[in-house]
């Protein structure tokens, strides 16, 4: 009875695959998504008001870039190269320019750069024809398909050339606004052209540049200057030391140094001058374009070097081959998710089901060959379903959603379904009822015909109760995954199942191991009610969960529905005409409720707004530019209400006073990023710091790489941490 207990209970766990956000979106063809190991690219667009003739249509590349990697601006500066965009359009459909936000400069010893890091959308605006029409399907005007090829170099210390071709499919009427902020955000950083030209003069080495027409906010303040065109100036130039720049009344003035190796002498100048990102303020405009005319004569320029045509073939041959995974780095990281699940094994989310898991084998004792194919089918299951799941998130990652380990955890269906299927647990192992009398005889002929699916569908079950656990590892080897190619990043979701299902395994191989679990006897009903407990205990720990996604009226509707669901569960317990008469009405009342309430349970609401002195505050990226820039270090504690690890750590290492005065003592500024509902800004974040799920817990001070800790958080380990700042 025990050894069928899981397998009838994780058939319901089989109905959650279809609550999970992925259907629709495996069947689409296109592809906006390409994920290297250094940037994750995506084509994304914003037409708020359809495609047609004179509507707003614009799309873009969005690059988010891992931790110290950068992309360069359409003047790269004294190495780089800009990212290029190649467009492939309906007829009818002309895409215009990059409209490049302001870059920002990259200091390399003596030398300089002009480009992006963290995150940056390259936005291009499409123009639409009188005479555009969508192409024509059998059900009216079909999608609009928007296919971009691009190139981008991409540099740390080394540089590393990297291409993707995307395919966008925009509906021909109603509105495309899911980027709506980000396109905000990138046309707040473009820069304003200025009525007045301004002037520029060459004298002997040096340029004179004076820019009149600059606004008010920006008279008096120390600007950056960013020219156009390249290999004019000296780029690694330093304000104040090789270079100056001062106001003459309303008009700005600077002394720029020219390039030794100057190879352009323009007759015009479009320049760009920025404020600095600490003058820079929300709703306002933070830089300015102006493309001035050159008087003066340039200085004679150098030779131009040439490169032999075997050293030119043998880079472009270096270009075009593709870098395959280091085989070192692959085998690292399949033994770190080995490890990963493993250790999951002790992870308070997985202890109800091993209990019962080591229950059926006890009762197994003696029978070495059903505990061998018992231990070969669990651990199918937990592979199978790692497999399926990794799967769904790398297909959904690859179609333009940002998505990471525990996604199906932010949908408040998934954990409705979830507290329903461990409250039915819950009553079995209490005692209310067996499954034997209330599930049909062809299933329970079945289940006798083929013992081995029960241990697969355990083993189905324990990994989705495992999901709200990430054990040491697992993190790094999941980020890991998501920048590798889909075969190898599945060799890592297998090996994440294996490394779960390992100690049942060696149990049913090694006699050494089942010898040391007890006799069956009456101590197994004992421990068996004794297991509902935890299950209602997770029951209501998912309800507190769904609160915090959809409200107190979300969690009160739950709690509702499973009182109804218990009732319907006893019903089916009594006997004769009353069992069906009184069924029946239960059955029909939950109904009722489930109609008169159920839209609660889905209807997520927003956070409560955070005080103004509170000591932890909302993470957003620019709030973390905005400290930097103010010299000030951040810890960001990237976290989900569903994540049991990021919950024992909260109140095991976060909430410690006096780890807390040691922050507030080197004035480090707490940000929380809240990830139990889908936000992709944190998705991009966690992407960009080699992760795809939480807990990850970041320390970064102004101007240096940020540090990431590890899962399970140690007070010392963030001590030793604030001590490097």
């Amino acid at each position: 009875m025990l050894r069928t207990l899981l397998s009838r209970l994780s058939v319901a766990t089989l109905a959650l695959a279809a609550m999970l956000p992925a259907a629709a979106q495996l069947q689409t063809k296109a592809t906006p998504v390409v994920t290297t190991p250094h940037v994750r690219a995506e084509l994304v667009a914003h037409a708020p008001d359809g495609v047609a003739p004179g509507a707003d249509v614009w799309v873009g590349l969005q690059i988010t870039h891992q931790p110290e990697w950068h992309t360069y601006w359409k003047n790269a500066g004294d190495s780089g190269l800009p990212t290029e965009l190649t467009w492939k359009l309906p007829p009818g459909m002309v895409a215009g320019d990059i409209a490049w936000p302001v870059p920002k400069k990259i200091p390399i010893g003596s030398l300089a750069n002009y480009g992006y890091e963290h995150t940056v959308l390259l936005p291009v605006q499409l123009n639409i024809s009188r005479d555009f029409k969508p192409a024509a399907a059998l059900a009216g005007a079909s999608g609009i398909d928007i296919r971009l090829k691009a190139s981008w170099l991409v540099c740390r210390k080394e540089c590393i050339p990297e291409e993707g071709d995307f395919a966008l499919t925009l509906p021909p009427q109603g509105s495309t606004a899911l980027h709506k902020a980000d396109f905000d955000a990138a046309f707040a950083a473009q820069p304003v052209p200025l009525a007045q030209p301004g002037t520029i003069a060459v004298a002997d080495k040096v340029l004179n540049v004076r820019i009149d027409g600059l606004p008010p906010a920006a008279r008096g303040k120390t600007l950056d200057f960013f020219p156009e065109t390249a290999e004019v100036i000296h780029t690694g130039a330093v304000s104040g030391k090789d270079w100056a720049q001062a106001w003459d009344g309303e008009s700005w003035t600077a002394t720029i140094p020219l390039a030794e190796q100057r190879s352009a002498s323009p007759s015009q100048m479009p320049v760009v001058v920025a404020l600095a990102e600490a003058d820079r303020r929300d709703g306002a405009p933070i830089a300015w374009r102006a493309e001035a005319p050159v008087a003066g004569s340039w200085p004679a320029t150098a030779a131009p070097a040439q490169v032999s045509p075997a050293l030119q073939a043998a880079l472009e041959a270096n270009t075009a081959a593709p870098l395959p995974a280091p085989a070192a780095g692959l085998l690292m990281a399949l033994l770190m998710a080995l490890l990963g699940g493993l250790l999951l094994n002790l992870m308070p989310c997985v202890f109800p089901v091993l209990a019962i898991k080591i229950l059926g084998f006890a009762s197994q004792a003696g029978d070495r060959r059903g505990q061998r194919s018992a231990g070969l089918a669990y651990t199918a299951g937990v592979m199978a379903t790692f497999l399926a799941l990794g799967g769904t998130m790398l297909a959904l990652r690859a179609a333009g959603e940002q998505m990471g380990w525990g996604f199906q955890l932010q949908s408040p269906a998934v954990i409705a379904a979830l507290a329903a299927l461990f409250t039915v647990m819950g009553l079995n192992l209490a005692g209310m009822f067996e499954f034997g009398l209330l599930a049909p005889r062809s299933l329970c002929a079945a289940q006798a015909k083929h013992p081995m699916a029960n241990d697969f569908l355990s083993g189905v079950l324990a990994v989705v109760i495992a999901s709200p656990c990430t054990a040491p590892f697992m993190g790094a080897s999941m980020g890991f995954a998501i920048g590798m190619p889909a075969p190898q990043a599945l060799m890592l979701f297998a090996a994440l199942g294996l490394g779960l299902a390992l100690p049942y395994l060696v149990a049913g191989f090694v006699p050494a191991v089942s010898r040391l679990l007890p006799r069956p006897g009456p101590w197994m009903q004992t421990l068996r009610r004794v297991l509902a407990f935890p299950m209602f205990a997770t029951v209501a720990w998912l309800v507190w969960v769904l609160g915090q996604q959809s409200g107190i009226d979300g969690a009160g509707a739950l709690l509702g529905l499973l009182v109804a669901l218990a009732a319907v569960v006893w019903s089916f317990t009594l006997r004769g005409r009353t069992r069906w008469v009184l069924a029946s009405v239960l059955v029909a009342c939950t109904a009722a409720l489930l109609l008169s309430i159920g839209g609660n349970i889905v209807r997520t609401v927003e956070p409560a707004a955070v005080a103004s002195g509170a000591r932890w505050q909302p993470w957003s990226a620019s709030r973390v530019t905005e400290l930097n820039a103010a010299g000030r270090p951040v810890f960001v504690d990237f976290t989900a209400a569903w994540c049991v690890t990021c919950q024992y750590n909260k109140k095991a290492t976060l909430a410690d006073a006096d780890l807390l005065a040691e922050f507030d003592a080197r004035q480090v500024v707490l940000l929380r990023a809240d990830w139990t509902r889908q936000d992709p800004a944190i998705t991009a974040a966690l992407t960009a710091l080699g992760r795809s799920g939480v807990p990850v817990y970041v320390l970064q001070a102004p101007g240096k790489a940020p540090v990431v800790l590890t899962e399970i958080l140690r007070k010392d380990e963030v001590r030793a941490a604030l001590a490097r700042l």
